[in-house]
């Protein structure tokens, strides 16, 4: 299970395993989660300290402040969990525009209105000094359940099916309205940074994350203000490649947070590296690529273009870099 460490040495950070995404598995050796709508984060606990940190390095603890309970909730031992920070709506499933929402408050203010706030913890990479690492799945799993973290508290444990079908897990997700389910093979190790085959994703609705290289003003109601977002991806080489516009999925809040923060990132030329149809590039403003959001769409088209697109909000844990086509699309 690995060497142990000093007690009083930091932790490393350890960064999250991601999945592929595909359909659902059909040989045996398989568990399925629900996959849930949020923020990942991995915990780092020490004593009484704790860093809950993105996959862009930003820790949660200062703008999700309830969740600084997780050393009591772990008697203060050394550990490091892997789950999703979700906002819950009051029938206590996640919703991520209610995320969105919580995300936009002051950094250590704590809120005690809704929504209210979860960190799902589905995995376990170290305890009291060993590395879980190269600890198969189900024995993880298993080490993490027996933490017996309270299942009605800020820090919650979601289930696992581990002889349960993953079609199944996936009807089931349906009924509830989940976003979709993770099959993840049940002897394999956690690899940190890396997209795993041994991690699938299944969804319901296909998201992808995107940059935003400028905006074209709207008309009628919205005239004088963001009509459509242009966005962005990049290739295999690094570069920005435009996949699409949105104009669609906005409340006005966000419409206006959204032109304050574009306007501050305002540019004389076009952000991306091949040139933007004739259609969407007239009369576009364009902005440093700084801001990373996430839309949901119904396909890719041909062309590699987003069909369809609908906003569904900005991305504070992700860097313009790490947002990349994938490679069904291309393209991913």
């Amino acid at each position: 299970m690995g060497s142990a460490a000093p007690a009083n040495e930091p932790l490393d950070v350890i960064r999250p395993m991601l999945a592929t995404q595909g359909g659902v598995p059909q040989d045996d050796g398989w568990a399925a989660e629900f996959k849930w709508d949020g923020f990942r984060g991995v915990a780092h606990c020490q004593g009484r300290d704790v860093r809950l940190i993105s996959r862009n390095d930003l820790d949660f603890i200062g703008r999700f402040p309830e969740l600084a309970v997780l050393p009591d909730l772990l008697h203060h031992r050394t550990a490091v969990l892997d789950g999703e920070i979700v906002a819950l709506d009051e029938e206590g499933r996640p919703d991520f525009g209610l995320l969105q929402q919580r995300n936009k408050a002051a950094p250590g203010v704590h809120d005690l209105r809704r929504p209210r706030i979860a960190y799902f913890v589905f995995d376990l990479l170290h305890l009291d000094g060993r590395s879980l690492l190269s600890t198969p799945y189900d024995v993880r799993r298993a080490m993490l359940v027996q933490l017996a973290l309270p299942g009605n508290h800020a820090v919650q444990v979601p289930p696992t099916f581990t002889d349960t079908e993953p079609a199944d897990v996936l009807h089931v997700a349906s009924q509830y309205g989940f976003e979709g389910i993770v099959s993840k093979r049940v002897k394999s190790r956690y690899e940190p940074g890396r997209r795993s085959r041994a991690w699938v994703k299944t969804p319901f609705r296909y998201t992808q994350e995107v940059v935003i290289g400028g905006w074209r003003v709207g008309q009628g109601n919205r005239a004088g203000r963001i009509g459509s977002l242009l966005l962005g991806a990049h290739d295999g080489r690094g570069g920005l490649v435009y996949v699409g516009h949105v104009g669609t999925g906005f409340s006005q809040v966000v419409l206006a947070d959204l032109q304050r923060d574009l306007e501050r990132l305002a540019r004389p030329t076009s952000p991306f590296d091949v040139e933007v149809p004739r259609e969407h590039a007239r009369d576009a403003l364009w902005v440093e690529p700084e801001l990373v959001g996430e839309v949901e769409f119904r396909q890719w088209t041909s062309d590699g273009r987003l069909r369809h697109p609908a906003w569904r909000g900005l991305r504070a844990d992700r860097e313009p870099s790490s947002v990349v086509l994938p490679r069904e699309s291309t393209q991913d």
